[in-house]
This record gives C-alpha cells, sequence and structure tokens, in this order.
C-alpha cells in the first residue's frame, strides 16, 4: 500500500529553501511544489492522461503568486475535466492557441491588416495622413485591444461619442465611416461577421453644413487621378469618375447628363445650369470625348449618359461617385464629388493662370458684364474651348507623372 503524503502547510511553503539541486515538496494527489536552485519555487500536478493512461506533468503558476490555496483550487478544476474525460494539458493548449488568436485578432490587429492591404495601393498624402489619426486618436486607445468579435455596437458607440462630445461631431462620423471599412474588411477575410458601425448611421448627431473638400496642390491631383482611373467597380461610375475632373460641373448635373445634349462630333455638351436655370455649354476636350465614346455603347441608347443600375429610366445615385471614392480610400475631408470645381477653379487661376472670367463662365457662374447683364452662354467660347483642351493635356500631365509647372496668378 503506497504511502500517504502528508499535505502541506502554508508555513511549509513559505520557508522552503533552496538546495544545490532542485527538490519536490509533495502536497498529494499528484500536487507538488519544486523548488529550484535559484530559489524559484513553481507549482506542478502529475496525472495520467485519460486517453493513454501515461503520466504528464503540467505547471500550474509560481509561489507566492500562486498560493497553496490557489493551487490546490486548480487541481481541483483540472480533476474535474478528467472526470469528463478532457486532457487538462491538452485542454491548456488549446486556450493558449485561441488566446494567441484571440489576440492577433483585436481591433488593432486588424485595422493594422487593412492599413497595409490599402497602402498597396495608392493612397491621396492627406487621405493617408487624416486615416491614420483617427485611427490612432479616436478608435484605437478605445477598442484597439478589444478582439473584432467582442466589440458590440455599444462599446463603438462609447467610442465615438467622445469626439462627439467634444463638439467634433464630423470627426466622430468619419471615425465611424473608418471603423466601418476596417470591419467590412475583416468581413472579405473571414475574420468576423459583424460591422456594428453600420448599425451606428443615425446614431450621432447631424454635423453643420461645411464647405466641400478638394485637392487643389498640383502634387496631390496625380495621386488622386490615378486612384480614380484605377477604380475597379461599375463601368458607368467609372466613366462618370473620369469625367468629372474634365468638366468640372456640378454633380447633380454630371449624373444627369442626356445623350441628347452631347454633340460628339462638335464636341460640345449644351444644358441648362441647375444652380442659375441659364443655358450653358461645356466644351468637351478630347480626352472627355474619348471617354463618352467608349461608354456609348453601353448606355447609348437609353435617355442618361450615367443611368441607374437599379432602375430603368432614373440616372445614376447622387452618391455612387462619393461611395466609390469611399471605397478607394478618399475621405470626405479629402475629396466630394463637387470639390472637382474647385480644383479646377483654384488651379486654372493660380497654376495655369487663365483669366478668371473664362474661368467663372465655365463654372456656369453668373457672371455680369459693366452694364450688369449676364454673359449668354457663348460668351468667350473659342478661348474656353481652349482652356479646355489646356486642363485636360495638363490633368494628363500630372496622372501620368511628367507635368512640373511652378504656382503663378494671372493678372
Amino acid at each position: 500500500m503506497p504511502k500517504r503524503i502528508a499535505p502541506l502547510t502554508p508555513s511549509q511553503v513559505q520557508n522552503a529553501k533552496p538546495q544545490s539541486k532542485p527538490y519536490k515538496l509533495r502536497d498529494g494527489g499528484g500536487l507538488f511544489l519544486l523548488v529550484n536552485a535559484d530559489a524559484a519555487k513553481l507549482w506542478r500536478w502529475d496525472y495520467r492522461r485519460p486517453a493513454t493512461g501515461r503520466q504528464n506533468t503540467i505547471g500550474f503558476g509560481a509561489f507566492p503568486a500562486v498560493k497553496l490555496a490557489e493551487a490546490r483550487e486548480r487541481v481541483r478544476r483540472a480533476r474535474e475535466l478528467l472526470a469528463a474525460g478532457i486532457d487538462p494539458g491538452e485542454q491548456r493548449k488549446a486556450e493558449k492557441v485561441a488566446t494567441v488568436e484571440r489576440a492577433a485578432n483585436t481591433f488593432a490587429a486588424l485595422a493594422e491588416e487593412w492599413w497595409a492591404a490599402k497602402r498597396e495601393k495608392e493612397i491621396v498624402a492627406g487621405t493617408a495622413k487624416r486615416e491614420r489619426r483617427l485611427l490612432e486618436t479616436y478608435l484605437l486607445p478605445y477598442i484597439g485591444d478589444m478582439p473584432v468579435e467582442d466589440i458590440t455596437v455599444h462599446a463603438l458607440l462609447a467610442a465615438l461619442r467622445k469626439p462627439e462630445a467634444d463638439g467634433k461631431v464630423e470627426t466622430a462620423h468619419r471615425a465611424r465611416s473608418l471603423a466601418g471599412q476596417v470591419f467590412r474588411y475583416g468581413k472579405v477575410i473571414g475574420r468576423t461577421e459583424r460591422n456594428p458601425a453600420a448599425d451606428l448611421v443615425g446614431a450621432l448627431k447631424t454635423p453643420k453644413g461645411q464647405h466641400f473638400a478638394s485637392v487643389t496642390a498640383p502634387n496631390e491631383i496625380g495621386p488622386l487621378l490615378r486612384a480614380l482611373y484605377g477604380y475597379e467597380g461599375s463601368a458607368v461610375v467609372a466613366a462618370a469618375l473620369k469625367l468629372g475632373p474634365l468638366v468640372f460641373v456640378r454633380p447633380g448635373e454630371l449624373r444627369t447628363a442626356r445623350w441628347a445634349d452631347i454633340d460628339l462630333d462638335a464636341a460640345e455638351w449644351r444644358y441648362t445650369a441647375s444652380k442659375t436655370n441659364t443655358p450653358h455649354v461645356v466644351p468637351l476636350a478630347v480626352q472627355a470625348v474619348e471617354i463618352l465614346r467608349e461608354l456609348q455603347p453601353l448606355t447609348g441608347r437609353r435617355e442618361y449618359v450615367f443611368p441607374s443600375a437599379r432602375g430603368k429610366g432614373r440616372p445614376m445615385s447622387d452618391v455612387a461617385m462619393t461611395a466609390a471614392m469611399r471605397r478607394m480610400g478618399i475621405d470626405g475631408d479629402t475629396m466630394t464629388a463637387h470639390g472637382f470645381r474647385a480644383m479646377a477653379r483654384t488651379v486654372l487661376d493660380e497654376v495655369l493662370g487663365y483669366r478668371p472670367d473664362y474661368i467663372e463662365h465655365q463654372l456656369a457662374h453668373a457672371v455680369r458684364d459693366p452694364n450688369g447683364r449676364a454673359y449668354n452662354r457663348t460668351a468667350h467660347l473659342p478661348e474656353r474651348r481652349k482652356m479646355m483642351q489646356g486642363w485636360a493635356d495638363y490633368l494628363d500631365g500630372l496622372r501620368n507623372g511628367t507635368n512640373v509647372v511652378s504656382i503663378r496668378r494671372s493678372a
């Protein structure tokens, strides 16, 4: 009959001294304290694997972090697993793997992976800087360490309430949008099934109206155009994204453009400007005509140049171009569909030196003559035609990286 082992006492554990070689102080039931030569005191437990009957040893922590009573409690829980036919050692390995996987699937880890994938595509410099700041300031400090699957709508909303409470309502909306991009990426690669950001639409305060963001620096226009030309979605939206910078009309006028108003042979688009309700002429550069000719076989038999994908007889959605830019990582602080007008107005004047009245006419603004009368739609049309072709050529140069123009103002 095996000799019965007297249980350890707390004082024995406390007073155990190191020796030249490691030794064991047994507590019974397979639990023992391993006292190493370096004075470390480690709890160990011997048991037999349920599948093979072979002996195995697992650790239960170190003294004094784990006291004698806690070591015994850990043995008790391990014995419950054995009674259920579960190997405590294998269970621990599985838990460690799950912990590692859980740590690798935090919002911060997913955001970094999304960021790396996003950076493989060209991002406008201003957008990249703002998105990084949004992540590091308004999202990662609050939900960064949380596993993606554990982030609830309420947890994300609590993070977004912080900038909102500081009066940064627009920032809160941008942070929600950015979080949504990360969660959508996680869904695509199979790391999560949920997107709590989508459930928060309408939950934040409505931001006050602001100016339309636009890229006006030549060194940022090139990357923007390359991103637009790299759009891989609908052919209709892709054509609108390419044409928008060339004609810089109001977004509503672009999406509702009718084939009946466009004469490709004359390279002109004539319609009634929406804001001033006056006739307007848009001279079409060679590049613009080429885009429209490529689109014509697809939509030429319909009323609208850019028809809706969701129903016949309707133009493209008013958010289609914006949504496409957001999917490409161009945020609302960098560029909007309306921002092409500000881009053209600024660069045509300050960089290319065209006369301001030519530019204002082309923007369909209500320009008056010295007697207070509005110019007609054909005012300066030959000059505007040259300007529109020069603008298109300039944009091609920026997109292809061949333009180097110093900034200057026209007299």
